[in-house]
């Protein structure tokens, strides 16, 4: 890349979420791509010192790769949106929506895309009510299996699958733990997929979805993000039909909630081939591991070339 196309990226990664191990492997990730094609990155921490270095030291953009709520949530991104600086990814009011996992589920079913039946419960609800009678009214009016998550957040922390009634009980014990509103979801039997939206300029595009198979048990934390206890499929092993109705719902729910430049739409595909949404992710995991790398190589395309174009494409939207 010749000098002068060269981009003061500063890459933002870290942070105190539960999330920052992984973040800071991402980053790395990014700020590895972006340096190999010859831009000028800064990879740092937000602290408190952050604002004022971007104030005074302007760069061309700002690449966050930030997870969990210090970067998902859109406070931060709020905060860069006053800045004046450009940054990749969805602006502060949309990454607030998709953050909230049922307002997410709202909207995306308003567009047209299935979603499975649902309840969210803030913990306040059981004091009132009595946890006997609301998780007695939940198993009648839902019916096993049943998925219970934190209403916000990510990496599957928190989630739990319940299939039987005497394990739903410690499942909203362990989704309070990372927030004050859990998710009760009856659970789609089906295949699991995530795809990779980008929109460098050209409109939302899904890359090829990437199926997902736990060695054991469900895709947890730890099977995200440790080699070797996920198969992963690039693409997914699904009729060229099933295929192109998961790549329409996944831009669907990208532009139902007003996402910029990169998200992850995460589906069940059931045995009909009927897609269901279940959640979005405005800043996907970028470690080696990761759903959207495979994607963007399954796409056949480099990975830092991609981060770049999205890097100008920030700084074309500012």
């Amino acid at each position: 890349m010749p000098q002068n196309d060269a981009l003061d990226i500063v890459v933002l990664a870290g942070g105190i979420s539960h999330e920052r191990d992984v973040s800071l492997r991402s980053g790395r990730r990014v700020a590895d791509g972006l340096n190999a094609l010859g831009h000028r990155v800064t990879f740092r921490e937000p602290d408190g010192t952050l604002l004022s270095f971007l104030e005074s030291s302007r760069p061309d953009v700002v690449w966050p790769a930030l997870h969990g709520a210090s970067g998902e949530d859109g406070a931060l991104r709020g905060l860069l949106e006053l800045t004046g600086v450009p940054f990749v990814g969805s602006r502060a009011d949309a990454s607030r929506l998709a953050w909230s996992k049922p307002t997410a589920k709202t909207l995306v079913g308003r567009a047209g895309v299935s979603t499975p039946a649902s309840v969210t419960l803030p913990q306040e609800t059981f004091r009132e009510l009595g946890a006997g009678s609301v998780l007695a009214t939940v198993l009648g009016g839902l019916e096993l299996p049943l998925v219970v998550k934190p209403a916000q957040g990510g990496s599957a922390q928190g989630v739990t699958i319940v299939t039987g009634t005497e394990e739903l009980p410690r499942a909203m014990v362990d989704a309070y733990t990372y927030g004050d509103v859990a998710l009760i979801e009856r659970k789609v039997d089906g295949v699991e997929v995530a795809v990779a939206v980008v929109d460098a300029g050209e409109g939302p595009e899904a890359l090829p979805a990437v199926e997902i198979e736990p060695v054991e048990g469900a895709y947890t934390f730890d099977a995200r993000y440790n080699a070797g206890e996920t198969r992963f499929y690039a693409p997914a092993r699904l009729e060229t039909d099933v295929s192109e109705s998961v790549a329409a719902a996944a831009v669907t729910a990208h532009r139902a909630l007003g996402l910029r430049h990169l998200s992850r739409i995460d589906l069940i595909v059931d045995a009909a081939g009927t897609p269901w949404f279940l959640e979005a992710n405005v800043l996907p995991g970028l470690t080696e591991t990761s759903i959207m790398p495979q994607a963007i190589v399954a796409a056949g395309r480099e990975t830092g070339e991609v981060y770049a174009a999205l890097a100008a494409q920030a700084i074309a939207d500012a």
